[in-house]
């Protein structure tokens, strides 16, 4: 198998362990989820309370000590998470550069997940929740829905 074909299984792992983490605690998720900065959240869902969160998945330590990108996702979200395979050395993490007063860090498989660091929540102002919230639920209503009539693809601008 490929490498990079290796990392993206190793990558949908993780997501789906977080993904059943959050199902499990009323978080709803969507992969690949496009941001008006023009960056792409790994992961982004919306808790119970209405609040945002985005999951930055890494698998390499290269892969994560060279993203100089994440910072770019704060201002989309009320809590933003690294989403990290268990054997990943999560060490640097605790650094200043990855900034850990404002990231939650979490462990995951292709089965299950576990916070291992909560993530603070940082409030978006309202009137920016309700933009993302609303974009979140689109691009959902549209994705499902070219699910059921790819042609309908075609129909109208998309987010994604």
């Amino acid at each position: 198998m490929p490498v990079d074909a290796a990392a993206d299984r190793r990558a949908a792992g993780v997501a789906r362990g977080i993904a059943r983490l959050f199902a499990r605690n009323n978080i709803w998720v969507l992969a690949e989820m496009p941001l008006r900065n023009g960056r792409r959240a790994d992961l982004m869902g919306i808790d119970a309370r209405g609040q945002v969160v985005i999951v930055e998945i890494k698998t390499a330590r290269a892969d994560l000590l060279g993203d100089g990108k994440w910072p770019d996702y704060l201002d989309f979200c009320d809590r933003f998470f690294w989403g990290l395979p268990p054997d990943l050395d999560r060490a640097c993490l605790d650094g200043a550069d990855f900034r850990p007063d404002c990231c939650g860090v979490i462990v995951a498989d292709g089965y299950d997940a576990e916070i291992v660091r909560p993530a603070p929540t940082r409030p978006l102002a309202a009137a920016r929740r309700r933009v993302e919230v609303e974009r979140l639920a689109r691009t959902a209503l549209r994705r499902q829905l070219v699910a059921l009539d790819p042609d309908c693809a075609a129909w109208g601008p998309g987010l994604d």
